[in-house]
């Protein structure tokens, strides 16, 4: 036969309070309590979720997920929607008598972040050398932020693909 106890802990009724606020959380005169009887459990909270889809494959890319971009010597807004993102790609340099830099900010029409930014010293040598950077990061969009990708001059390249993991609020995007 099963043995029953009450259990007082202030951590347990914090976190029944914060994950079932719908229930009302503990009141007055009620108890958590815990048996010895052994009880199967079926974790469903991820189909209940909708996110069933393993996180590598939900995270692919498709033909219609995929949005590529490729900016030499301008500046160009890649995202500019809110959500989670996924960036990845490569900058590449051709370096020649000179200096150029390859970035990719975040702005608000006011302020300005770099999240990526290759900025290589000042060469003056006669020689020429390739450089080739790939990067991959996910960055937060809030209301009125965008995504900039952009090089200096004709000598840089950025190039590489975004796709949305999520929305604004945490919700996986399925490719």
């Amino acid at each position: 036969m099963a043995e029953e106890f009450i259990i007082k802990s202030q951590e347990i009724e914090d976190k029944v309070n914060q994950l079932l606020p719908s229930q009302g959380g503990f009141q007055a005169g009620v108890d958590f309590s815990a048996s010895t009887m052994v009880v199967p459990i079926i974790d469903l909270t991820e189909t209940a979720e909708g996110g069933a889809t393993r996180i590598d494959l939900q995270s692919s890319f498709s033909l219609t997920s995929a949005t590529a971009f490729s900016v030499t010597g301008a500046s160009s807004t890649i995202i500019n929607t809110t959500g989670y993102f996924r960036i990845f790609g490569r900058s590449t340099y051709q370096w020649n008598n000179g200096n150029g830099d390859s970035f990719i900010n975040i702005t608000d029409g006011t302020t300005t972040k770099a999240l990526y930014l290759i900025d290589p010293i000042s060469y003056s040598g006669t020689s020429e050398a390739l450089l080739v950077d790939p990067f991959d990061f996910i960055a937060l969009l809030q209301a009125g932020d965008s995504i900039v990708a952009g090089t200096s001059n004709s000598q840089s390249r950025i190039a590489g693909v975004t796709r949305q993991i999520a929305d604004l609020s945490g919700n996986l995007v399925n490719p």
